[in-house]
C-alpha cells in the first residue's frame, strides 16, 4: 500500500507564509505527477498546483507569484511552499500523486488525508 501525509498547515495571519509537506510511503517504484488540491467549505475541490516528474510545473490563476511547488524525488516529498497568503486561500489542502508500485505494476492515483490551511488575523 501508499499512503500520502500531507504536514504543515495551520493558522497564519493574511500576508504570511506557510509549507506544506506531502510524504509518499510504502511500496515505491516510481511516481509521476504530483499535485497539491484544495477544498474550501462549500466549494469544489480545485486544482492548485502540479508538478511533472521532470519538474515541469503549472499553477491555478489564483495563486501564480504566490505559491511555488516542488518535490524531492529522494525523499519522495512534495513541496508547497505558499507566500503572501489570503483568506481566500483558506481551505483543506490535499496531496495527489500518481505512484507505480512495482516495474509490472499500472499507476494508480492515490490522495492524502488533507491539511487544514487557515488564513486569518
Amino acid at each position: 500500500q501508499v499512503q500520502l501525509v500531507e504536514s504543515g498547515g495551520g493558522l497564519v495571519q493574511p500576508g504570511g507564509s506557510l509549507r506544506l509537506s506531502c510524504a509518499a510511503s510504502g511500496l515505491i517504484f516510481s511516481i509521476n505527477a504530483m499535485n497539491w488540491y484544495r477544498q474550501a467549505p462549500g466549494k469544489q475541490r480545485e486544482l492548485v498546483a502540479e508538478i511533472s516528474s521532470g519538474g515541469s510545473t503549472s499553477y491555478a490563476g489564483s495563486v501564480k507569484g504566490r505559491f511555488t511547488i516542488s518535490r524531492d524525488d529522494a525523499k519522495n516529498t512534495m513541496y508547497l511552499q505558499m507566500n503572501s497568503l489570503k483568506p481566500e486561500d483558506t481551505a483543506v489542502y490535499y496531496c495527489n500523486a500518481d505512484v507505480r508500485r512495482t516495474r509490472w505494476e499500472p499507476i494508480v492515483n492515490y490522495w492524502g488525508q488533507g491539511t487544514q490551511v487557515t488564513v486569518s488575523s
